[in-house]
């Protein structure tokens, strides 16, 4: 089943259900996609304005990258999905003899490793994204603002959604070393990007304040 390509509703149909996938990293990679492309209609409402003719160039741009990252967030919907339909079968596996055991315990690490791999490229998505939408916000229309603030709201969701797939994961494998690796990657994100987030959240609030 390709996920992107199922109705609004019935997609979040099969999220509601007991079905493995999709879950919470490939919602958190489509509301990441969202997100972007509430980013990118500032660019489109933008675009051919005379007000804006200084920065149509940098809007261009801007709409460029909105659109590949759009598009490599709605990839890792489907990839998320992929990646963990493994992990849900190793914790299947039988571990009623020690080579069963040693067996399943080389499987998981594997498969923990992978379905981390994903919700992290969500997390370094959403961080892109987040920088574009920030000179969305400083450059686009203002008659847009409301949506630019919604997009840096509807991605530091979605970044700290990837990130508790990442840390669900990673508080199982074996190798601790490789979990405080991932686990640092992943908090250093999410330091650095939800204040940006909450920086744009909130240069779009003053923007109303000023004018009530």
């Amino acid at each position: 089943m390709i996920f992107t390509e199922l109705k609004a509703k019935e997609f979040v149909e099969v999220l509601a259900s007991k079905a493995p996938v999709p879950g919470g990293g490939g919602a958190s990679a489509l509301v990441g996609a969202i997100g972007m492309a509430l980013g990118n209609m500032v660019g489109s409402l933008t675009t051919g304005k005379k007000k804006y003719a200084d920065v149509q160039g940098d809007i261009t741009e801007l709409m460029g990258r909105a659109e590949r990252i759009q598009g490599e967030l709605l990839d890792l919907v489907q990839a998320d999905a992929e990646a963990f339909e493994p992990l849900s079968r190793a914790y299947g596996l039988p571990k009623e003899t020690e080579e069963e055991r040693a067996r399943k315990a080389e499987v998981m690490e594997r498969c923990l490793e992978d379905a981390c791999s994903v919700p992290m490229q969500i997390m370094e998505k959403c961080c892109e994204a987040i920088d574009v939408t920030e000179d969305f916000a400083e450059k686009g229309t203002k008659i847009a603002i409301s949506d630019a603030g919604v997009s840096a709201m509807m991605l530091r969701a979605a970044l700290g959604g990837a990130s508790l797939n990442v840390f669900i994961n990673t508080k199982s494998m074996k190798n601790r070393e490789r979990a405080a690796e991932l686990n640092a990657r992943a908090e250093e994100m999410i330091r650095v990007y939800t204040q940006k987030a909450d920086r744009i959240s909130e240069m779009v609030l003053q923007q109303f304040r000023k004018e009530a």
